[in-house]
């Protein structure tokens, strides 16, 4: 055995360490505990089932996955001053219910950082997002990231505050599994039953995946609630190899109203909406659109967990997404954005894409926000006619 040279003696009060925990406790008593107070009531309250009381319903301060606001908006730090805005961004930023490949709970942050590409402005529609709507982006929920059911009943409750304000949410998943709570965090608010609108190649209706209630299950759930009936439930692009035969079942059994990739084709993507919305809309009071990003091939989506070729084109679900949006909607979510598996944002950007069409599609038809004046429509009009 090797004998090795004693230097001075070790005393704990010469760590390093055992000056860092002093440090900390200097730190502590500087104000931490006001600024946690306020970021409390920033932030709300978080669900009942959540046992650390300092965790808030929205997270307040550093946000974990900040990367700014949906196109640059207002932030929205104090969640008390929700009231009179058109729209509001909720990031989701969970992925505990993914079977196969993590990383939708980056989703949001990707939306986020690549929605700074757009102004708003779309000359085909002939819509100003910014000029026509009040938005602002609350950041992302406290999810529990061990724990399903606590995010459950973070995100139902979260969504509950914004529908019992009467603002337009845009929730940005996150993995499907999410869909669940905010259909249960919207029915109480909703004097009738809700249609949905569910984009995917993957039915979603299974009651458990591996004994959860994963993302392989939210429509299972949702149309449990007794105002999300299945006959109200639309589901477009389903398809391909890695469906469930259990939830082709359940479709069948509770009479959901299923459209493949082949229906669109036959069919095309404007009489597809046409059926859709006679379903979604019969003895129904609002509609809500759950868009899986991976209902489009991931040629041009290759950002998502669980991705399936033979997907719907991009123009296809965006002129779909259009249509129904038309006819004015209670949300949106936009979901299974995975960006560890995307190439060049184009899979974030798609999602973002989908987002502005809704909110644009709504402003054209005076369903949400406002159109710029009568007045000043005609100037215009008046004024390229002379130019003309």
């Amino acid at each position: 055995m090797i004998e090795r040279e004693r230097g001075e003696p070790i005393r704990r009060d010469d760590l390093n360490g055992t000056w860092a925990m002093q440090q900390s406790h200097i730190l502590d008593a500087e104000g931490d505990s006001e600024r946690q107070e306020e970021l409390l009531a920033y932030g709300l309250q978080s669900a009942e089932s959540v046992r650390d009381r300092n965790i808030p319903l929205f997270s307040r301060g550093r946000w974990r996955f900040n990367s700014g606001t949906f196109m640059n908006c207002e932030y929205l730090e104090d969640m008390r001053k929700l009231d009179g805005q058109d729209v509001v961004i909720i990031g989701a930023p969970y992925d505990g219910g993914t079977t196969f490949r993590p990383g939708t709970r980056f989703g949001p942050q990707a939306m986020r950082r690549i929605s700074s590409l757009t102004g708003g402005y779309n000359s085909g529609l002939g819509v100003d997002i910014g000029k026509a709507l009040k938005m602002v982006d609350a950041g992302d929920i406290s999810v529990i990231p061990a724990n399903l059911e606590k995010s459950f009943d973070q995100i139902a409750k979260a969504i509950s505050y914004v529908a019992e304000r009467e603002v337009f949410p845009i929730v940005l998943g996150g993995d499907h599994a999410i869909g669940y709570p905010d259909v249960r965090g919207l029915a109480p608010f909703i004097d009738g039953n809700i249609g949905i609108i569910h984009f995917d190649r993957h039915s979603d209706l299974s009651e458990y995946n591996q004994d959860e209630r994963m993302h392989g299950a939210p429509f299972f759930h949702a149309t449990n609630i007794p105002n999300a009936p299945p006959t109200n439930l639309v589901q477009i692009g389903i398809g391909g190899w890695t469906g469930s035969k259990e939830g082709m079942k359940i479709a069948r059994d509770r009479r959901a109203t299923v459209m493949t990739v082949d229906d669109v084709d036959r069919f095309g993507p404007d009489r597809i909406v046409e059926y859709a919305l006679e379903i979604a809309w019969k003895n129904a009071k609002a509609v809500w659109i759950s868009f899986d990003i991976d209902s489009v091939d991931p040629a041009f989506a290759p950002g998502t967990g669980t991705p399936a070729s033979g997907g719907l084109l991009p123009r296809e679900v965006l002129r779909m997404i259009r249509g129904i949006a038309a006819e004015g909607l209670i949300g949106m979510e936009v979901v299974e954005v995975s960006p560890p598996y995307d190439v060049s944002d184009i899979t974030a950007l798609l999602g973002v894409y989908g987002i502005l069409d809704c909110l644009g599609a709504m402003v054209l038809n005076g369903k949400l926000g406002k159109l710029p004046s009568a007045d000043a429509q005609e100037e215009a009009t008046g004024e390229a006619t002379t130019n003309a």
